[in-house]
């Protein structure tokens, strides 16, 4: 049976952004505070058993954020092209953050998007 650990970091970051063709108000520009929760599976521990440091977790996590903090989303790459919904957001952090993360024995297996304290959404990819 083979083994696997998942840990998770939270993190923040606040933002505005407008939806193109979004039908209501949300078309207008409009501001959240981000709520972020990485995931990432490891499948070794290291020589003191720890799979990942939680701090090495949240740097890269904060670094990626940092990028989208008190900005205007539409205004950045890729979301001058791509609509900034949390969907698009989320698949983005995910992305960015696994560039920096991922190794032999550490992946990010998911990313959570909170909008709202009561709405967001739960972005993974297939191995």
């Amino acid at each position: 049976m083979a083994i696997k650990y998942t840990l998770k970091v939270l993190t923040d970051f606040a933002s505005a952004h407008t939806l193109r063709d979004y039908p209501g108000a949300c078309s207008r520009m409009h501001g959240h505070n981000w709520k972020v929760e990485l995931e990432v599976e490891a499948t070794a521990l290291n020589e003191i058993g720890i799979a990942i440091d939680f701090k090495q977790m949240k740097q890269t996590a904060n670094e990626v954020c940092d990028q989208l903090d008190h900005r205007y989303l539409n205004e950045l790459e890729p979301f001058t092209e791509i609509n900034p919904t949390a969907e698009n957001i989320a698949a983005w952090l995910y992305s960015e953050i696994s560039k920096r993360l991922n190794n032999e024995t550490v992946q990010v297996s998911a990313l959570t998007l909170w909008e709202t304290e009561r709405a967001s959404v739960r972005y993974t990819e297939e191995n």
